[in-house]
């Protein structure tokens, strides 16, 4: 049996404001700005810069007003109707304070484009001409051609329609290897290294060096060195003379040819300067346009809604109050934007003022999400956002805001210290460390226990790891 009933519920929603500053306060400088653009191309009521004021007009618009007035009224009687000079636009449109953003877009090649041009200087027919260009098109951006040959031969079969064999094709990949940068076309870096080798002029040392590379490959990137002084019967100078010539070699070829892509830049969102022990701390000024509803826009909608008999004024006057109302509440989240950021960032700056003012990473503190939040009585969620692809500029450099959260760990007095911390200290002392013998992951742990710092093995382990650092027998050197 069907029945009606009323109940109630207290529910908690954002508003389609609140979802909009959440999306805003996520963004690092460079989308915040294509945002805004995009604003500004879709809303027609949001305008950007500062709102003119009709009581204080300029000189230039009064000279518009009453042309009598205009002393380069007189030039234009001597111009073209389609010339317009220079003064006349900057002095109208530009300040001094203006920046030109304009960027140069330069022509680049690829790093396939420039080996391909080589090929003419090989002693190819037609067909070997084609495999070499095919061959060129395989290599990865390092200069490697990690498609076996057959499988090569397979696709100039299937989607080409050039018949060839393996050896066909390897003796047109010889070719392509003798091209320039030395190492491109090799197949793994045992065969990048020995083709940079054979390049070199022939001596003592550089015999070794192949060797190593054609014979005790394994050997030497295991660090094996008295191995392989039995093995070569050559003494320890001659073969750390060839492992030094070996390590200057390029593992990537391709890399060395530039083809012209642009190099990521990065944008600070916040800057910090420290003067007499004081920390000033202020948001980048692009991200804090300005921004205000179109005068023009509202003068529509105030036009449109005298005239109430009209029913495609009163469609216009809605449309007109929706652009106005969505630009207030674009500026308004900008706004919130610019207050939730600086007051999350002046907190972290106050919790790791130590640091801020040494630039000591053995100064920063244990600091997670919820001590922020906890400060500036904020939702986690939100510290989140902030601090998501967000950097801020220092006077020890540019660092991403995230860096300087860090989980904890009590020392021997039972004092909460950062991992951070933990990992500086550690790094120093394998840079201390005898190349010669390494210390290994438990005499680093040991080490670090004297010091006041409990920690176990795999952990240690695990903290060279996000350091990059390789374990003892890697590091160790002649």
């Amino acid at each position: 049996m069907l029945k009606q009933t009323l109940q109630q519920k207290q529910l908690q929603k954002l508003s389609p404001q609140q979802i909009q500053l959440m999306k805003l306060i996520q963004l690092h400088t460079q989308e915040f700005e294509d945002r805004i653009k995009e604003e500004i191309e879709e809303n027609p009521a949001l305008d950007e810069g500062r709102e003119a004021d009709p009581d204080n007009l300029s000189n230039e618009e009064t000279w518009e007003d009453e042309p009598n007035n205009d002393p380069l009224k007189d030039l234009e009687d001597f111009l073209p109707e389609d010339e317009i000079p220079d003064y006349r636009t900057q002095s109208s449109n530009y300040s001094s304070d203006d920046e030109d953003r304009s960027m140069p877009v330069g022509e680049s090649k690829s790093f396939s484009d420039i080996v391909r041009a080589q090929v003419g200087m090989l002693t190819l027919n037609e067909q070997e001409q084609q495999l070499a260009h095919y061959i060129i098109g395989s290599l990865d951006d390092s200069g490697y051609l990690e498609r076996p040959l057959d499988r090569i031969a397979d696709d100039l079969a299937f989607s080409v329609g050039v018949y060839t064999d393996e050896a066909a094709l390897l003796r047109v990949l010889k070719q392509v290897q003798a091209l320039d940068p030395p190492g491109i076309g090799a197949r793994d870096l045992r065969e990048c290294l020995l083709l940079q080798l054979q390049r070199k002029s022939q001596t003592p040392v550089v015999a070794i060096a192949i060797s190593i590379v054609k014979d005790y490959f394994e050997e030497f990137s295991k660090k094996h060195y008295e191995k392989l002084t039995q093995r070569l019967q050559c003494t320890q100078e001659e073969l750390k003379e060839a492992v030094a010539m070996i390590s200057k070699l390029n593992p990537k070829p391709g890399n060395t040819i530039a083809t012209g892509k642009p190099t990521e830049t990065v944008t600070p969102d916040f800057i910090l300067d420290s003067n007499d022990g004081e920390l000033e701390l202020s948001l980048n000024s692009r991200n804090a346009p300005q921004l205000h509803v179109s005068r023009q826009m509202r003068e529509i909608l105030e036009t449109y809604q005298n005239d109430k008999d009209s029913k495609s004024a009163k469609e216009a006057a809605v449309y007109a109050k929706q652009k106005i109302d969505s630009a207030k509440w674009f500026i308004d989240a900008i706004k919130q934007r610019q207050d939730t950021l600086l007051r999350t960032m002046s907190a972290i700056v106050e919790y790791q003022r130590e640091y801020f003012l040494s630039g000591d990473e053995r100064q920063l503190k244990p600091m997670i999400l919820k001590d922020i939040a906890d400060k500036i009585k904020m939702d986690i969620s939100t510290i989140s956002r902030v601090a998501s692809n967000k950097y801020i500029q220092t006077p020890y450099g540019t660092f991403l805001i995230k860096k300087f959260f860090s989980e904890s760990m009590k020392n021997e007095e039972g004092e909460d210290v950062s991992t951070i911390k933990i990992k500086k200290i550690l790094e120093e002392v394998i840079e201390e460390e005898n190349p010669k013998k390494p210390l290994t992951d438990e005499k680093l742990a040991k080490i670090l226990k004297e010091k006041g710092y409990p920690i176990a093995r795999r952990t240690i382990a695990k903290y060279r790891e996000q350091l990059n650092i390789p374990i003892a027998r890697l590091r160790k050197t002649l």
